[in-house]
C-alpha cells in the first residue's frame, strides 16, 4: 500500500515596513504589467527566488510532531514537503506538480522528481504576478490550472509545463473586482475554493463576510451567489448561481456520480457543542442549503428564528464536530486504499478558535454508502492537538 502523504505547511515571513511604503505602489503596478506581458507570451525579466529550504529546524520540527500522530493500521504518516503558509492544493494530471495556494500573496510548486513521495523541490509560482489571496486553486483534465483569488479568477494553461521558469502563459478569466461586488470585500471569510466540474465547468465558493448575514444583504447575496457556490463557462462566461444557504464554504469535491459534496462551517458564538459543521451534496442546480435560517444542521440561528424557513432547504448529509472548521476535503477516488475507504471523503480539520475545550487538529473520514446516504464521521489521522489544547 502506498503511503498516505499529507503536505504539511511550515513558513517564515520577513517584511521592512519602511521598505514596503516606498515600494509597494510602484511593485503593484509592475505586476499588474507583467501580466499583461504573460497573455501575450511575454517575458517578464523577473528574477527566480530561491527554492524553500526542505531540511533544518522546521522540517526537524514537523517530523517530531508527526512521530505522535495515530492513524489506522496499515498507514503512515509522513513528511512530504515545507511549504510557506500552504493552504489549498492541486495536482497536476499530467506530471503530479503539486501547486499550493495560500492565503496570503504567493502560490508555491511542488516538485518531486524521483516519484520517491518526497519532495525534491519547492519554489514561487509565477513571482512576477501580483496574487491577493490565491487560495482557491483547482486544475481541469487537459492542464489548465485555474486560481480563484478573493475577487479575481486567473487561469494558467499548460502550468506544469511552464512552471520550472518564472514565465508563463496567463489569462484573466474573471477580472479583478467583478467577482464579487468591491464593497463586499472583507478580511473574513475571502478564501475561495474551486473545482473545475466534469461538464467542464469552474465551480467556485464564495464565502459570505458575516457570522450571520443582515437581512438587508439577501437580495445581493442571492443575485451575486455570496454565501452560495458560482459556476461559469471556463472563459468566464454564463455565470450562474449553482445553490445558495451556504455560510463559507472551503471544501468541495465531485463524486464519480457527477454530484458535488462540500463542507460548511457554521456560525460561531452559539457554544460550544452547536451548531455543528455540515458535509452536503448537491444533487442539482439551484438547491438552498439553509443559511441563515440555520445555524449549522437543524439548530435555528438567533437572528432569524421568527423568520419562516424555505421549504425546499436541504439537509447536510453528515454533521461535523461542532467548531472544528472543517477546510480542504476530497472523495476518494483511488483504489489502492482498503475497500473501506473506496468512495468516501476525508476532511481536514483545521480546529477550533473559539470552544472552551479545543477540538479538531486532524484528518477525519466520512464513508459514503451505496444508497448515497453518508455515515458516522470519524478521524483518520489525529495528534496535532495536544492534551493541553495547543
Amino acid at each position: 500500500m502506498k503511503p498516505f502523504l499529507l503536505a504539511l505547511a511550515a513558513g517564515v515571513s520577513f517584511a521592512s515596513a519602511a521598505l514596503a511604503q516606498d515600494t509597494t505602489a510602484g511593485d503593484t503596478k509592475a505586476k499588474v504589467d507583467n501580466l499583461e506581458k504573460l497573455g501575450s507570451f511575454k517575458q517578464t525579466g523577473v528574477a527566480e527566488p530561491a527554492p524553500i529550504p526542505q531540511t533544518g529546524r522546521r522540517a526537524d520540527a514537523i517530523n517530531k510532531t508527526l512521530q505522535k500522530i495515530k492513524v489506522p493500521d496499515g498507514f503512515k504518516i509522513e513528511l512530504y514537503a515545507v511549504v510557506p503558509d500552504a493552504r489549498a492544493m492541486a495536482v497536476g494530471p499530467n506530471a503530479g506538480v503539486v501547486f499550493v495556494g495560500t492565503r496570503k500573496s504567493k502560490m508555491y510548486t511542488v516538485t518531486d522528481r524521483d516519484k520517491d513521495r518526497v519532495a525534491d523541490e519547492v519554489k514561487v509560482y509565477a513571482p512576477g504576478v501580483d496574487f491577493k489571496i490565491p487560495n482557491g486553486v483547482c486544475f481541469s483534465r487537459d492542464g489548465v490550472l485555474t486560481v480563484v483569488e478573493q475577487n479575481r479568477v486567473l487561469a494558467f494553461p499548460a502550468a506544469e509545463f511552464f512552471y520550472e521558469g518564472t514565465d508563463g502563459p496567463a489569462v484573466v478569466v474573471v477580472k479583478q473586482g467583478e467577482l464579487i461586488p468591491p464593497a463586499e470585500e472583507s478580511y473574513n471569510h475571502t478564501a475561495r475554493m474551486c473545482r473545475i466540474g466534469p461538464d467542464g465547468k469552474l465551480y467556485v465558493s464564495l464565502g459570505q463576510p458575516y457570522n450571520v448575514p443582515p437581512k438587508d444583504k439577501a437580495d445581493l447575496y442571492a443575485k451575486t451567489g455570496i454565501g452560495g457556490i458560482i459556476r461559469m463557462d471556463a472563459d468566464g462566461k454564463n455565470r450562474e448561481v449553482y445553490a445558495t444557504g451556504i455560510r463559507n464554504s472551503v471544501g468541495m469535491d465531485f463524486a464519480p456520480d457527477k454530484t458535488l459534496w462540500f463542507t460548511d462551517n457554521q456560525v460561531d458564538g452559539m457554544g460550544d457543542d452547536q451548531p455543528p459543521g455540515e458535509l452536503n451534496q448537491i444533487t442539482k442546480p439551484g438547491q438552498n442549503f439553509g443559511f441563515p435560517w440555520y445555524g449549522g444542521g437543524g439548530v435555528r440561528t438567533v437572528e432569524y428564528k421568527d423568520d419562516k424557513v424555505p421549504a425546499d432547504v436541504v439537509a447536510p448529509k453528515a454533521e461535523l464536530p461542532p467548531h472544528a472548521a472543517d477546510l480542504g476535503m476530497i472523495v476518494y477516488k483511488g483504489k489502492s486504499f482498503p475497500e473501506k475507504y473506496r468512495g468516501g471523503i476525508f476532511t481536514a480539520e483545521h480546529g477550533s478558535w473559539n470552544r472552551t475545550t479545543p477540538i479538531g487538529a486532524r484528518v477525519m473520514y466520512v464513508p459514503v454508502n451505496k444508497d448515497g446516504s453518508a455515515g458516522k464521521p470519524e478521524p483518520f489521522a489525529e495528534g496535532w492537538l495536544t492534551e493541553g489544547g495547543e
